[in-house]
């Protein structure tokens, strides 16, 4: 079966984690199909948005048990490198030319969290459930803690990922982590409506946005200043720009 279904819906770019039966745990296979979607994105101009999704009841449940027999088996270097390759999906989608949207459905658990937490927007279905339970079993969120800390203040992400509690979409709303909540009922309809807005805007204007807030995070105020003048000056030069200034003088 394969783990990760892909489908192009006009211009956008459905990713379906597909262990249904798993909860869609989270394994090596999945993790690296994930990131060979990413890679393809640059190279497919006619994508706006792309989008995760599970199957099945729920989002992802995090880790499988395969992921963590290997982990427990494993010495330092090597449960260093497999950091790190999950590391990398995180990269990859941040440095993803158009938005990485997750859509949650049921439970979004652990590295299931993660990966929601990862993505530029998250829309959850009501009764959606979120959560970082890691520390119950002696694990760290470790990596998911540098989009975390970014999303929300330094207390709520120390409550969250100290206790390891399970909150619903409407706290996940409250405190920021998410940005809209859909009913269950037509809820993939309802996310079709919320992305359809990237048909219309520039791909470039907001792949070029998406690097500078990103950029911004680790930046003074003064350089955040001088890197959204290169941003701009940049835009300026592109051809959706340049296009998009000539309507609109020739309305004018």
């Amino acid at each position: 079966m394969n783990e990760l279904l892909r489908e192009n819906i006009g211009s956008v770019l459905i990713l379906t984690l597909n262990r249904p039966e798993k909860r869609n745990a989270l394994n090596d296979v999945l993790i690296e199909a994930l990131k060979g979607a990413f890679r393809s994105v640059a190279a497919d101009e006619t994508l706006r948005a792309v989008v995760v999704r599970g199957a099945g009841k729920d989002f992802c449940s995090g880790a499988d048990l395969s992921a963590l027999q290997k982990i427990a088996e494993s010495d330092f270097e090597e449960n260093l490198a497999d950091a790190r390759s999950l590391a990398e999906l995180f990269t990859l989608m941040r440095n993803c030319p158009v938005p990485v949207v997750a859509a949650v459905h049921g439970r979004a658990l652990a590295g299931g969290c993660g990966l929601a937490t990862g993505c530029d927007i998250v829309l959850a279905a009501v009764g959606s459930r979120f959560g970082y339970p890691e520390v119950k079993i002696g694990f760290v969120p470790a990596i998911v803690s540098a989009i975390l800390r970014r999303n929300v203040s330094e207390k709520r992400a120390f409550e969250m990922l100290t206790q390891g509690s399970e909150f619903s979409a409407e706290y996940a709303l409250e405190i920021g982590l998410i940005n809209k909540i859909f009913p269950l009922e037509n809820f993939d309809e309802s996310v079709a409506e919320y992305i359809s807005v990237y048909e219309k805007t520039s791909r470039s204007a907001v792949e070029l946005t998406k690097q500078l807030l990103y950029k911004m995070d680790g930046l003074e105020f003064d350089h955040a200043l001088d890197e959204g003048s290169q941003i701009n000056a940049k835009a300026r030069m592109t051809e959706d720009c340049q296009k998009g200034i000539a309507k609109f003088l020739g309305r004018a």
